[in-house]
């Protein structure tokens, strides 16, 4: 069984972003703020936009926004066929190279299922 990950991962993502916030740098919390407001519901679903998220860091094989979106693609109702739906359009649009991803990605989708 696939160990539980999320909370540590989100605990450690808190930590980091408090070092980065400590700075005050207006630029970056404006970047920050940007990037959280991009997945809030609008013409396109919370879900949907998580998705794209999903596939956009497979893609670009970033394993913490993999894990990001990841949860935040499951807290939002997503079930394992659509989450595999999701990475398999990473694996054609990315190819090979998404593969190590992917394996990554499907033991930590074990754990929140």
């Amino acid at each position: 069984m696939a160990k539980k990950w999320d909370k540590d991962f989100f605990e450690e993502r808190d930590r980091l972003n408090e070092i980065v916030f400590s700075n005050e740098h207006l630029g970056i919390k404006r970047f920050f703020a940007l990037d959280e407001q991009a997945y809030h519901g609008g013409a396109l679903d919370e879900q949907t936009k998580e998705f794209m998220g999903l596939v956009a860091s497979m893609v670009l094989r970033c394993d913490d926004c993999i894990s990001y979106h990841l949860k935040k693609v499951y807290d939002t109702g997503a079930t394992k066929e659509q989450i595999y739906e999701a990475f398999n359009v990473a694996l054609v649009v990315g190819g090979s190279i998404v593969i190590p991803h992917l394996r990554e990605a499907a033991e930590k989708l074990e754990s929140l299922f």
